[in-house]
């Protein structure tokens, strides 16, 4: 009897990776849900509900109809600075909406894997652990923060997957990446200024994805770091990404952070530690020179 596994949010980066990732395994009844039309490339190996996490109600309706045995949670406001200037909505999005799918969970015993992020941390002790003491920077940080800690209380069986700075190509995606932003900028002869102060282990999309179906489908309890192995600056990555595309470098200017003016701030150092991933879920990430020849295979393809 095939498990079904609902996700949130199929409509951005990582519901798309998911749903990608398993809408062809015989043993999941997939189901994607997210606000508004079904904007994935595919149509077949799943079906599709239209479901807004912010509402309480839609989220029952939808739960009690599907009645999934597991739930990814990918649905979130990541747009740090953003969230700075909305906080309510923000609120809305990932603290109460994430209420309504706990809610939804304990009423069907579905095992939940929420998304969290290495924004609850301040960045002054990085790479992290799992149990390493949350004290975030942002309001984007802290309702994260605040929807680990809704998932703690509850009586559900849950798995918290952390990541960092994460990349990828989806379809119908207006969001860039470092890499597509090195890379455009670098080909139209642009000089960039990139941060040398900050440090962060980029994830790429099929990763984050493969490590949520291990929590999920293991139903692997407590929190996991789930992020690249190489604890990289911007600086870094982007003389990565030049070299791979056989750019011109002498573009990449250095700078520090305090040379950006963003309404939230951002932890200095962050980065996980994975051995616990890598040793209970089997967790095993792309390098980040593997993921940049990952991106550019999808670029290809997609021409």
């Amino acid at each position: 009897m095939p498990k079904t596994l609902l996700i949130t949010g199929s409509n951005g980066l990582l519901g798309q990776k998911l749903v990608a990732l398993l809408r062809h395994n015989p043993d999941i009844n997939l189901v994607a849900t997210a606000r508004g039309a079904n904007r994935l490339p595919f149509s077949d190996g799943y079906a599709y509900h239209e479901m807004d996490i912010t509402d309480a109600a839609n989220v029952a309706n939808v739960m009690d109809e599907v009645r999934p045995q597991a739930v990814i949670h990918a649905a979130a406001m990541t747009n740090v600075d953003q969230c700075e200037a909305e906080k309510e909505l923000c609120w809305n999005m990932n603290v109460h909406a994430t209420e309504y799918i706990v809610d939804a969970c304990a009423k069907h015993d579905s095992f939940l894997c929420h998304v969290s992020t290495d924004f609850i941390f301040d960045g002054a002790a990085g790479p992290y652990t799992e149990d390493a003491t949350p004290s975030p920077l942002s309001f984007y940080g802290w309702s994260k923060y605040a929807a680990e800690e809704v998932i703690r209380r509850s009586d559900l069986r849950w798995g918290i997957a952390r990541t960092v700075l994460v990349y990828g190509i989806a379809y119908d995606m207006s969001r860039s990446n470092i890499i597509l932003w090195v890379k455009g900028s670098l080909e139209s002869s642009k000089t960039i200024k990139v941060v040398t102060d900050q440090f962060r282990s980029p994830t790429l999309a099929e990763d984050l994805a493969m490590g949520c179906w291990l929590i999920a489908d293991q139903e692997a309890e407590g929190i996991f770091n789930i992020s690249g192995k190489d604890l990289l600056t911007p600086y870094e990555m982007a003389h990565k990404t030049a070299r791979f595309f056989n750019l011109d470098s002498s573009l990449i200017t250095e700078a520090d952070s305090s040379t950006f003016t963003q309404p939230a701030k951002r932890p200095p150092r962050t980065g996980f530690i994975l051995d616990k991933a890598q040793r209970v879920l089997g967790y095993a990430p792309h390098s980040f020179e593997e993921g940049i020849a990952l991106l550019a295979q999808q670029m290809e393809m997609a021409r």
